[in-house]
């Protein structure tokens, strides 16, 4: 019982990082950066993201030296997601009333709550 309790827990503090991160904190400068290796927007963005995580990441009472590697991989999955999406949307002629921009949308937020079943799973095991 007390895994599922931590798994829950955990999942739920990735859940709330997520709408903070993603929703809440993305200024223009931001959304701008994504996609471009050579602007700091992504990599604040990431950042972010890699922070946030670590919270979740301590209710597993992982080592100081697992939670390093898992918020790495965090930080460096979430760049790579968000450059790619950003890409992709460049490339594309969708915008929000489109089908294409929509499953972009989902296929993006899909690959990172895939990421969060791996870093609980990493955290946990």
């Amino acid at each position: 019982m007390e895994m599922a309790i931590t798994t829950v827990a955990m999942l739920a503090c990735l859940q709330l990082k997520h709408f903070v991160v993603d929703y809440v904190l993305q200024p223009a400068w931001i959304l701008r950066g994504k996609g471009n290796f050579r602007m700091i927007g992504g990599y604040v963005h990431a950042g972010g993201h890699a922070l946030g995580t670590v919270p979740a990441l301590m209710l597993a009472s992982a080592g100081m030296t697992r939670v390093a590697i898992l918020v790495l991989a965090e930080f460096l999955a979430h760049y790579l997601i968000d450059y790619g999406k950003a890409l992709l949307s460049r490339n594309s002629r969708a915008d929000t009333t489109t089908r294409a921009y929509w499953a972009m949308h989902g296929a993006d937020q899909l690959m990172h709550q895939l990421t969060y079943a791996a870093l609980i799973l990493a955290a946990l095991t």
